[in-house]
């Protein structure tokens, strides 16, 4: 007689690495499991809700500074180092998770420190209002990082590498990304070399008259500059041949600029209007997409390292985390001393966000605000990824997506928003009464994007 036997091996029913939930299987027909959607919803809405209650997105704050963070700038290749400089005329280089100065130099600049980036290796370069760039050696012995504090420590009496004197007042320098070579706005935009104490080029537009309040070298095109003024300008320029090559006009002045780490040609602008804008550099005409939520000038903008994602800083006090095309409804985080935010940064793990504001503190957010902090097990993991799936599932539900959408902001700040809508909705219905009673084909609506580019030059 033939006994046919159904074997199941032991390892499909157990945890492949311990701590790994068991593997479990089921029979996905809809007619045993009439339930499934619902109870599928209500761990939906679970999942939604318990993200909001742990969401505590402040960290800790980075003291030092008497007078308003300007700048920040992350170090390369490097996940803990941060260096600021504020109004006060000090740099600080900060180690982000020991919550630690590595260095601190007092009175670097005469005044305000407007720009700050790093050379290659430790090394550091500045610019101030006193029209001096100044190049620093951040590198530090053992000894003194141990009997380094807050006041003081092996930056006493340290001289800068370099100082390059120019003819106005710096608003902004980056560097090359491989080259010893490194750019400025001022009045005019010129391009240093390290190794010469004059520009070697000034980089200007027939008719320009504007102050350069922002600049960034192309991540990919290093060759690549580009610029925003204060008589509304964007500005692409070629350092190979000096010249400005493509140069549009918007209805108000944009204050920062940041290039996407993942698609070279796409830069995003942080605008007087409470917007910002990205832009592809091939057509300049119209902005690829429109960020609205701010309700005043948003002063600061950086892309996460994956970019799809980016942080911006804004008058109203406020800094927002914004989704990549997605362009409301952005994540909130506020706290109540916290004063105007001029600047803000990216950790190189894009886990952490810092931010600095007019009451001189750097200070440190979780880029997700309901992420754990301490160690995340396999199991944790799993749960967590499984709730974020059900959110991304049930997001049109209309109770889960009201509990996602929740956010509590200062109350002036919500009654910024609430009148700033009122005027654009009263502006729309004077628009389209106006269209209603002029004769058909004469006045047609224009969309938003078309709107923000005024002129465009090459």
């Amino acid at each position: 007689m033939k006994i046919k036997v159904l074997q199941h091996s032991p390892a499909d029913h157990l945890p492949n690495r311990r701590g790994d939930p068991t593997p479990t299987s089921r029979n996905l027909d809809p007619n045993i499991h009439p339930f499934a959607r619902a109870r599928e919803r209500m761990r939906a809405l679970n999942a939604a809700k318990m993200e909001r209650m742990f969401s505590k997105p402040f960290v800790g704050s980075l003291d030092g500074h008497i007078d308003a963070v300007e700048v920040l700038a992350r170090k390369p290749q490097s996940l803990s180092v941060v260096a600021s400089a504020s109004w006060d005329g000090d740099i600080i280089v900060h180690d982000v998770p020991q919550r630690q100065h590595l260095l601190r130099l007092s009175g670097a600049h005469k005044g305000k420190v407007s720009g700050l980036c790093w050379a290659d290796g430790d090394r550091l370069l500045s610019c101030g209002v006193d029209r001096n760039v100044k190049l620093w050696d951040t590198r530090t012995s053992s000894d003194a990082n141990r009997d380094m504090d807050v006041d003081s420590g092996p930056s006493e009496g340290r001289k800068p590498l370099g100082v390059f004197p120019g003819k106005f007042a710096f608003n902004s320098i980056d560097h090359h990304r491989s080259d010893p070579v490194f750019a400025t706005a001022s009045s005019i935009v010129q391009v240093w070399d390290e190794t010469k104490n004059t520009p070697i080029s000034n980089l200007t537009h027939s008719t320009s008259n504007e102050t350069i309040s922002a600049l960034r070298f192309n991540l990919s095109e290093s060759s690549i500059l580009a610029s925003v003024g204060s008589d509304r300008t964007f500005t692409l320029y070629d350092i190979r041949t000096g010249k400005a090559e493509r140069r549009v006009t918007m209805q108000l002045r944009a204050n920062a600029l940041a290039w996407s780490p993942t698609f070279p040609t796409s830069v995003l602008l942080a605008s007087e209007d409470h917007n910002l804008y990205t832009f592809d550099i091939r057509t300049l005409n119209t902005p690829t997409q429109i960020y609205k939520a701010h309700v005043a000038a948003v002063m600061s903008c950086d892309w996460s390292p994956t970019g799809t994602e980016f942080v911006s800083g804004g008058w109203d006090r406020t800094v927002r985390i914004w989704k990549e095309g997605v362009g409301r409804a952005p994540e909130v985080y506020h706290t109540k001393r916290m004063q105007r935010v001029t600047s803000s940064l990216y950790s190189a793990d894009a886990r952490f966000v810092l931010t600095g504001s007019d009451d001189g503190n750097v200070r440190i957010w979780k880029a997700r605000a309901s992420d754990k902090m301490g160690v995340v097990t396999t199991r944790e993991k799993a749960a967590m990824e499984y709730r974020d799936s059900l959110r991304e599932r049930w997001n049109m539900d209309s109770e889960i997506g009201r509990v996602a959408r929740s956010r509590r902001i200062p109350k002036p700040v919500h009654k910024a928003a609430q009148i700033k809508h009122t005027m654009l909705e009263a502006q729309r219905v004077k628009e389209e009464r106006r269209r209603k009673h002029t004769r058909a084909g004469e006045s047609k609506p224009k969309a938003d994007r078309k709107k923000v580019v005024i002129a465009e030059q090459s």
